[in-house]
């Protein structure tokens, strides 16, 4: 146990830090579970309502510095493609050549 002030106070910041994280990193981790449960169960339009909510527990966890911007984007990404929520790339279409005018 600290003796000096600044430690004791310094115990009971993170505590409440350490307590208000854990409800963020819970939220996130929790509604993905869902999500892949209901994919799993073949559920796709619940699993498509509960994307949006998903993908924004995710972004706080950004915000808070929880989760690292990358992690959050790779983990919302393949959250859209198990929903298929991700629109199809289409082939770029190739340009005529454009004419010299002389």
């Amino acid at each position: 146990m600290p003796i000096i002030k600044s430690a004791i106070k310094r115990v009971r910041q993170e505590a409440r830090r350490t307590q208000r994280n854990t409800v963020t990193k819970n939220r996130y981790k929790s509604l993905i579970k869902e999500m892949t449960e209901l994919v799993e169960a073949k559920k796709m339009a619940e699993a498509v309502k509960l994307l949006p909510a998903t993908q924004k527990a995710i972004d706080m966890a950004v915000k808070k510095n929880l989760m690292h911007k990358n992690t959050a984007a790779r983990k919302k990404s393949s959250l859209a493609k198990m929903v298929g929520g991700a629109p199809a790339k289409k082939p770029a279409a190739k340009k005529a050549p454009a004419k010299k005018s002389e």
